[in-house]
């Protein structure tokens, strides 16, 4: 009887994540998406992956493609939710070893989690991290506290107008850009108060405490333009962290450099996800 019960949960949670596993590969990369997208923002990734690896993609609960209905405000007010959730596929997808690349929110998904499950994880590769996006006395994260509440405010009054502003700013190009509407087109997927809801969570978490508890090795990439976060956040990532760690800054503009320059960020990846972080790293894999 337990059996079936399992069996019917694991089910459960693989539809509500909308969880596609491709590949066969012996080594397994699992990719989580960061705010405002879904697991689409890796389809040019992805075919570069699966004759190697086995890769699992998943979207994050309040993702436009999935159920509203499951989105837990309470739960996600919190980045400790999402790294549960992470957890929990890997767990019913009897996965019990790989790389974890997330982008943004997911980046910082993974650091939680591996700090909860370090035997999951070979080696975080975190793109466009920040473990704080507003400035204290002491921490430079790129905005002020009235930054983040004006555009919550601007959200809640016109969600259609704050994303044509929004979008064109976070990827770094002007609303005809292909990279733009693929952007607008996913914020545009998710329900408006619980865009909300994910884009206050991120903007103002503090997750600082956590990083000196990070044993799994993390790759850092960052474009060196990015209006939503200062290089020195990567390099406060690099110098706080628990175990080891390698940063990256490309030269691309924007918050998704995987989605509006994927031509420049693609041979990164790969060449991250392939290498390891050894004793004699530098600070460039090269």
């Amino acid at each position: 009887m337990e059996n079936k019960k399992s069996d019917q949960k694991m089910g459960i949670v693989e539809e509500a994540h909308n969880v596609k596993v491709l590949g066969s590969g012996e080594k397994t990369i699992v990719l989580g998406h960061g705010f405002g997208t879904d697991q689409s923002v890796w389809k040019q990734l992805v075919p570069y992956l699966v004759d190697e690896y086995r890769v699992v993609l998943y979207d994050n609960m309040g993702a436009g493609p999935t159920n509203p209905d499951y989105f837990n405000f309470d739960r996600y007010s919190s980045l400790e939710g999402y790294a549960y959730d992470l957890i929990a596929i890997l767990e019913e997808l009897q996965i019990n070893r790989c790389m974890y690349l997330g982008h943004s929110l997911s980046a910082m998904t993974g650091v939680v989690a591996s700090i909860f499950r370090p035997d999951l994880f070979s080696k975080l590769i975190l793109v466009s991290a920040s473990p704080r996006f507003i400035n204290t006395d002491d921490y430079y994260g790129g905005f002020e506290l009235e930054d983040i509440e004006q555009l919550c405010q601007a959200m809640e009054s016109n969600y259609k107008a704050w994303v044509s502003g929004f979008a064109p700013l976070a990827v770094g190009g002007d609303m005809n850009s292909v990279a733009v509407q693929e952007f607008s087109r996913t914020l545009f997927n998710m329900r408006p108060d619980i865009a909300l809801s994910v884009f206050r969570t991120v903007f103002t978490f503090d997750l600082r405490h956590y990083l000196s508890r990070v044993t799994v090795p993390c790759h850092i990439i960052q474009s060196s333009m990015d209006v939503a976060m200062p290089v020195t956040v990567s390099e406060y990532l690099h110098r706080n962290l628990g175990g080891k760690s390698i940063v990256e800054i490309i030269s691309t503009e924007g918050h998704l450099p995987h989605l509006s320059a994927p031509e420049a960020t693609i041979p990164v990846l790969l060449r991250h996800i392939s290498h390891d972080i050894t004793a004699h790293a530098s600070s460039s894999l090269g």
